[in-house]
């Protein structure tokens, strides 16, 4: 309950000074150009990777990708780019 209200308080102050709601309360910034590249922001690190299927750890639970022939072309300690035929995006 004391957590609720807490985002809650995070989430007021995020719209009052018009600041992203990603950075105010640490969730994950997905951007995607097309079926092809996708950049995830605000990672909590890769819990698997393979060229059918990456999982990434994050604030929210697991977001996993399944495609073909992904691969991570940049990870770093704040977002991870994953790049092939993106097929599909979950959040578990």
């Amino acid at each position: 309950m004391r957590r609720k209200r807490l985002e809650d308080m995070k989430s007021a102050v995020s719209e009052l000074f018009e600041l992203p709601k990603e950075i105010m309360l640490n969730l994950p910034k997905i951007s995607m150009i097309g079926n092809n590249q996708m950049l995830v922001e605000n990672h909590k690190g890769v819990i698997e990777y393979t060229p059918q299927r990456i999982r990434v750890n994050s604030s929210i639970g697991v977001i996993r990708v399944l495609g073909t022939e992904m691969q991570l072309k940049n990870i770093a300690a704040d977002d991870i780019m994953i790049t092939g035929e993106i097929k599909t995006v979950e959040f578990i």
